[in-house]
C-alpha cells in the first residue's frame, strides 16, 4: 500500500508547504534537491538497475532451460525406457553442471539482451531531454517566472505527468524505489507550487495541477500492476525508467553552484543521500 501512498503524500505535502508556509529560502531548497538527486540516484544503481539486468538474465536462463527440456523430450521418444532412464539422469547432471556454469560459458550469447538493455537507458536519458523541452527543467527544480499565468501551462503539465507515470511503473516490482521518488517529489512540488503562485495562477488551477500530478506515479504503478501488456514489457520499460532517473538526479548533483560554503553544505547533503539511499 506504501507503494501508492507515498509517491502522492509527497506532492500533497509539498503543496500544503508552499501554500501555507510559502517558503522564501531557495538555498535550502536546494540542499533537499541536492539530497533527494542523491537519494534517488543511489536508489537506482543499488536497487533498480541491478534488478533489470537480473529479470532479463532469469528470462534468458529460463527461456534455454525450456529449450532444453523440449529438446529432452522429443530425445526421449526415440528411446526405449531403458535408455530413457539413463539418459534422464545424463541430462539433469548435464542441466544443473550447465545452470552452475552458465554466467561463464554463455556471455556471449546474454551480452546482445543486456546490450539492449543499455540501449534502453539511453533512450531514457534522450526520452527525458525531449520532456524537459517542454517542462524546462521542472523536475529537478528549474523553473522561473516570465510573466503572469492565466491559465494551466498544458506544455508543462503534459510532460510532468508523463514523466510520473513512467516512474511509477517500474514500483510494482522494486517497492524500495517509492521512498526515493517521494523525497525527490518533495523539493519538486514546494518548488512548483511557489512558482506557480508567484506566477498568480489562481488557486483552483493551482489545486488541479498539483492533484493530478500527485496521482500519475501510482496510477503508474497500477497500470503496471493490470495491463499485461505493460508487464510483458517490465524490463524495457524500467530500463527507460532508469536513463530517466540517471538523468534527473545527476543533474541535480553536479548543477554549479555559487558559493564555497553552499558547495561544502550541498556535498554534505549529496553524501547524507547516498549513504541513507543506500541502506533503504
Amino acid at each position: 500500500m506504501l507503494v501508492y501512498i507515498l509517491p502522492f503524500v509527497s506532492i500533497v505535502l509539498g503543496y500544503l508547504i508552499a501554500i501555507f508556509f510559502q517558503p522564501k529560502n531557495k538555498q535550502n531548497l536546494k540542499l533537499l534537491l541536492a539530497f533527494s538527486g542523491a537519494f534517488l540516484l543511489t536508489i537506482t544503481v543499488s536497487h533498480l538497475l541491478p534488478e533489470v539486468y537480473y529479470h532479463e538474465i532469469e528470462k534468458e536462463i529460463k527461456t534455454e532451460l525450456v529449450a532444453k527440456q523440449e529438446n529432452h523430450n522429443h530425445h526421449d521418444h526415440s528411446h526405449d525406457d531403458h535408455n530413457h532412464s539413463h539418459d534422464l539422469h545424463n541430462h539433469d547432471s548435464h542441466q544443473v553442471a550447465e545452470v552452475d556454469n552458465h554466467s561463464g560459458h554463455n556471455h556471449n550469447h546474454n551480452h546482445g539482451s543486456l546490450k539492449i538493455i543499455g540501449l534502453f537507458i539511453m533512450i531514457g536519458i534522450v526520452f527525458q531531454i525531449v520532456l524537459e523541452y517542454f517542462s524546462r527543467g521542472a523536475e529537478h527544480g528549474h523553473v522561473h517566472i516570465h510573466e503572469k499565468m492565466s491559465k494551466i501551462p498544458w506544455a508543462l503539465f503534459i510532460s510532468l505527468s508523463l514523466h510520473a507515470l513512467l516512474e511509477g511503473m517500474p514500483l510494482s516490482h522494486q517497492n524500495n524505489l517509492a521512498l526515493g521518488i517521494a523525497i525527490h517529489h518533495l523539493p519538486i512540488a514546494i518548488i512548483l507550487t511557489s512558482f506557480f503562485m508567484q506566477a498568480e495562477l489562481n488557486k483552483k488551477s493551482i489545486f488541479l495541477f498539483m492533484m493530478f500530478f500527485s496521482v500519475m506515479t501510482p496510477l503508474g504503478t497500477i497500470a503496471s500492476e493490470q495491463l499485461s501488456f505493460l508487464n510483458n514489457y517490465y524490463t524495457e520499460i524500467s530500463a527507460i525508467v532508469v536513463g530517466i532517473l540517471f538523468h534527473i538526479s545527476s543533474t541535480i548533483i553536479f548543477e554549479s553552484s555559487e558559493g564555497h560554503k553552499f558547495n561544502l553544505a550541498k556535498l554534505i547533503a549529496i553524501i547524507l543521500g547516498i549513504i541513507l539511499g543506500y541502506f533503504v
